[in-house]
């Protein structure tokens, strides 16, 4: 087996011509005779017996030609492949058999290769990070969501009337029409008047009730519901059993002694700035890595082939996919709940892909050009890694991956480091405000000149909102 020729025919596609020797080709047939004798029948012979001439001369001299073919294509093409240089990001196509016969085989086939980039700056790459800076409101913020989550909850014993932001406990049952709708019952409920996890109007009518009380909520579903309940009007039944209240702790030395190591609310104050200054950092940090290397991926010029996209889009969604098994759904039953199909999918992943395709590219070439190699103890220390997250041993995991397997993957970080430490980083300073403008924990006093207050910083409400007749909303399992 040889390589006859290859050429360029058009950007990144090469034709390559092929040579299987007669003496190859003719042991090839000899293995598909035998492989496929047993499934023969010739007048006079057993099923099996047939001898490879008789066979021949019966069905014809090229009856095992095609199963020869398969046998020997895969080396021929593998080797042709090797010999011309070619990295090939594709399967082979448009196979061409110009002979075959006794005297071998001659074909042509067309190959898809990784095309030839131009690389811009990959050194000194300029990226500006932003202030890590915590402020008093976000110390503020957490030392809340503790209070929040040390919170007590007592039921009202007096006779008083619901109010904002009470828990109201209750029975619900809704009806459209007069007939009750699935998902529209619940029995003990408890519900933060105020949370907005109902549909405008249902919480504000149990405003002012007292426990014992039975009653009626009348409330539109909004536009945006589901098909079946849309703009129609609708009637609760509500019976209010209790009223709860949270009582949150005083946020006070013996507080911080209660929830942290800390025994003043001072040393508590100053661990959570430290704490959210870290993560800030490391946030921060991340951020500006992947600019840098998004600019060098912005950096590449190239015709990438479309295959090239296609297969990381097949990755991505492949990655995502089992993301959605961890969550116990399948990519088949995200598609029908969420109405998307497989191409609106795939257009979603086809930008990020082609960006990452390009910095694949850069990063192969940037080992390339910085000599970037693979020790002995990179090796053993990337299986190391491997046991500790598989909780195998070493020796087991080195029978499963070889060390040709791991050092690209090695190879490639190598490249990111270098990029990332040749990287430039300037600090965004943080806006100095005016004295005037200054607040210490204690809420300094406003100026006589109000200003539009900054806005605070909140947790992110949840992502359904719990509802009667909930409508099905679309889930994003990235």
């Amino acid at each position: 087996m040889s390589l006859n020729s290859s050429k360029k025919i058009e950007e990144n596609v090469w034709e390559i011509e092929i040579g299987i020797d007669a003496a190859v080709f003719g042991d090839a047939v000899n293995k598909a005779y035998h492989k496929m004798k047993n499934k023969i029948n010739i007048p006079g012979f057993r099923k099996g017996k047939a001898p490879r001439a008789f066979i021949e001369k019966f069905y014809g001299e090229g009856v095992f030609y095609e199963d020869a073919l398969e046998i020997v294509y895969p080396d021929a093409v593998s080797s042709a492949i090797e010999e011309a240089g070619l990295d090939v990001v594709d399967t082979p196509s448009d196979l061409d058999v110009k002979e075959i016969g006794k005297d071998g085989v001659v074909m042509t086939l067309k190959v898809t290769v990784k095309p030839e980039i131009k690389l811009g700056k990959y050194k000194g790459v300029k990226v500006q990070k932003p202030s890590v800076k915590v402020s008093a409101d976000e110390v503020k913020h957490r030392l809340n969501d503790m209070l929040e989550q040390n919170a007590r909850i007592t039921t009202v014993e007096t006779k008083r009337k619901v109010k904002k932001n009470d828990i109201a406990v209750i029975d619900f049952e809704g009806f459209v029409d007069g007939e009750a709708f699935e998902g529209g019952k619940a029995e003990n409920y408890e519900l933060t008047i105020g949370s907005n996890q109902f549909i405008p109007g249902f919480e504000d009518q149990i405003i002012g009730h007292k426990a014992g009380e039975e009653f009626d909520v009348n409330v539109k579903f909004p536009e945006d519901y589901a098909e079946e309940l849309k703009d129609k009007d609708a009637v609760f039944k509500i019976k209010l059993h209790e009223i709860k209240v949270k009582e949150l702790p005083a946020l006070d030395d013996e507080f911080a002694k209660d929830v942290s190591e800390f025994d003043t609310l001072d040393e508590l104050k100053k661990s959570i700035k430290k704490e959210l200054e870290e993560q800030r950092k490391n946030a921060v940090d991340s951020q500006a890595n992947n600019e840098v290397l998004d600019k060098v991926a912005d950096s590449v010029e190239a015709v990438i082939p479309e295959c090239m996209i296609e297969k990381k889009i097949d990755e991505d969604i492949q990655d995502f996919s089992y993301r959605l098994q961890m969550q116990g759904l399948d990519y088949q039953t995200y598609l029908k709940y969420t109405g998307a199909d497989e191409q609106s999918i795939r257009e979603t992943y086809k930008e990020q892909a082609e960006k990452q395709v390009k910095l694949d590219l850069a990063l192969e070439k940037i080992i390339k050009l910085e000599k970037l190699e693979v020790s002995d103890s990179d090796v053993e220390d990337e299986y190391k890694k491997y046991s500790e997250a598989y909780n195998m041993d070493v020796e087991q995991i080195k029978k499963v991956i070889a060390p040709e397997n791991i050092k690209p993957e090695i190879l490639s970080r190598k490249a990111v480091d270098f990029v990332i430490e040749h990287a430039s980083f300037t600090q965004e300073k943080a806006a100095v405000k005016k004295p005037a403008e200054k607040a210490d924990d204690a809420e300094a006093k406003k100026p006589a000149e109000k200003k539009a207050p900054a806005k605070k910083t909140a947790a992110k409400k949840p992502a359904a909102k719990k509802a009667p007749a909930k409508k099905p909303e679309k889930k994003d399992a990235e």
